[in-house]
């Protein structure tokens, strides 16, 4: 029991802490706003798409061509969806509140501090691209659906806003960089010592800096502004989520590294983008951030106690 209640720390602790550094730097004015927005771009644009790239690139084939686990978290992914917006629609009495709610409910941070707690449990990156691959595309162009229809309790989507989705989808530079590491697993190709040393050196930028960066920017000022529902979309991210879905997900066969990967799909804090959408597409933007900050907060606790209770089951 408490090797095991070790373990889960062990896991989760290291992440968690290197974010409440960034909180305290910021606090003393060792980093500024313009670090968090270069280290944001900076991670999302270069260091996390080379992490990812020689994480595929690395992998086994037989990881690479697992289509049950990619079936599993896209189709888990779009339940998730589609089930909270529907009863957000049909309970929430405020309409407003419906766009906001319903994406910070369901849209994870897998990409950032999702690879960051996978790395710091296997070294690497694990099933984090074949998830990513899974569930981010279905999260981004979602957003853009939900967001524009709920605006101001009702909006109107066209064909425009839809496509630059899409096209959003197909340039994002972790995607990208998830894509170019598959043909040097189904070709067996090897990367050359150099750019492999170098993109190795980059990729060892994401982990520390996006968890910087996350911590910099946390302001706790509007977690309870809107205390219902804020408390009820955090609690749906990172608890009933996970207590729907692992189940299955352990049925179905899924252990160690795929079943990590997939608790981090579903019961990781909602993503920070989240707020910057909400709000430039007229949804209830406090409400957003609200979100964001308590799934984060609250986060280090609800991830370690479910990494636990799995490893407590001889599951990971």
């Amino acid at each position: 029991m408490l090797n095991n209640f070790l373990y889960s720390l062990n896991a989760t602790l290291p992440v968690f802490a290197v974010m409440v550094l960034g909180w305290i730097l910021k606090k003393v004015h060792f980093l500024s706003d313009e670090f968090i927005r270069v280290a944001n771009k900076l991670t999302f644009k270069v260091a996390l798409p080379c992490m990812l790239f020689l994480d595929i690139a690395e992998m086994d084939p037989s990881q690479l061509l697992d289509g049950r686990f990619v079936a599993y978290g896209f189709t888990v992914t779009l339940i998730s969806i589609v089930g909270i917006w529907a009863l957000a629609k049909f309970f929430m009495k405020d309409k407003t509140q419906v766009g906001a709610f319903v994406q910070g409910a369901y849209r994870s941070s897998a990409a950032v501090l999702g690879v960051a707690l996978i790395t710091n449990v296997y070294g690497n990156a694990g099933y984090a691209p074949l998830m990513i691959l899974a569930s981010v595309p279905l999260y981004n162009v979602f957003a853009v659906i939900i967001l524009v229809l709920e605006a101001g309790g009702g909006g109107k989507l066209d064909g425009k806003r839809l496509k630059n989705a899409a096209l959003n989808v197909c340039k994002n530079p972790i995607i990208l960089g998830i894509l170019a590491g598959m043909p040097f697993v189904l070709f067996q190709w090897h990367i050359p010592a150099m750019a492999d040393k170098t993109l190795s050196m980059l990729s060892n930028l994401a982990t520390p800096l996006s968890l910087l960066a996350i911590g910099a920017a946390f302001d706790w000022g509007d977690a309870l502004k809107k205390a219902k529902p804020t408390l009820m979309a955090a609690a749906t991210k990172l608890v009933i989520l996970p207590a729907l879905f692992l189940p299955a997900a352990v049925g179905l066969g899924f252990r160690d590294a795929q079943l990590m990967a997939i608790l981090i799909m579903l019961g990781s804090p909602s993503t920070p983008s989240g707020y910057i959408m909400a709000k430039q597409m007229g949804n209830d933007d406090v409400l957003a951030n609200g979100i964001i900050v308590l799934t984060t907060l609250l986060a280090a606790v609800t991830i370690t106690l479910w990494i636990f209770l799995l490893r407590s089951f001889g599951l990971l």
